[in-house]
């Protein structure tokens, strides 16, 4: 039986029961494997784009001033992994496994999977995270208790919404005052919704 199934749970469920589902330890794109993170990835993270106040402009999220504030972030995504509440999945290129560049979460709530990402600004433009999106969605939907994948991006953040119509997503709507961007203000912004249904 392959590391795939034995973390995948069937999606049939008795009335009231809670439908668990887990994604695969890694995937694998063209060019990335994303995979869980490790303790070793922080300083890499913050290198690349944790303490980027470009990059996390539209984060719920400030940029981190400390490599310690990466390393409680990480020590959260082990945890949060490990429990079944998200996949937080590393992004790296196949030729550097080692050396983080990005990061997709997943955040498993069947019937559907919220998801979120960063990548780091040297890796913009090229592509990769449409890859990883396509990819985790696929594998997403594979499972027999998930019928959704979405995703909300702030609606002045362009980049985003390019990169999820790219990997297939359609928009749903706008949600005005949903989130709170805190790099760019204290109240509520308007988002946008997309979702991959199947």
């Amino acid at each position: 039986m392959s590391l795939k199934s034995r973390l995948r749970r069937p999606a049939r469920a008795l009335e009231g029961a809670t439908v668990v589902v887990r994604l695969g330890e890694t995937l694998q794109t063209e060019r990335l494997v994303l995979r869980k993170p490790r303790e070793a990835d922080a300083q890499a993270l913050f290198e690349a784009y944790t303490q980027d106040a470009e990059v996390t402009r539209y984060m719920i999220w400030r940029p981190h001033a400390l490599l310690a504030q990466t390393q409680d972030f990480i020590a959260g995504c082990l945890m949060d992994w490990d429990s079944g509440l998200r996949q937080p999945y590393v992004l790296a290129f196949w030729d550097s496994i080692e050396s983080p560049i990005g990061m997709l979460e997943a955040r498993l709530r069947p019937p559907l999977v919220d998801i979120g990402y960063v990548l780091s600004r040297a890796h913009w433009g090229r592509g990769l995270m449409p890859e990883a999106i396509r990819t985790l969605s696929a594998d997403a939907l594979s499972l027999a208790g998930v019928f959704r994948i979405q995703a909300i991006c702030d609606a002045e953040n362009r980049a985003s919404a390019r990169t999820l119509e790219k990997s297939g997503f359609v928009r749903e709507g706008r949600l005005e005052r949903y989130s709170v961007h805190p790099n760019i203000g204290h109240e509520p912004r308007p988002c946008l919704m997309y979702a991959l249904c199947r």
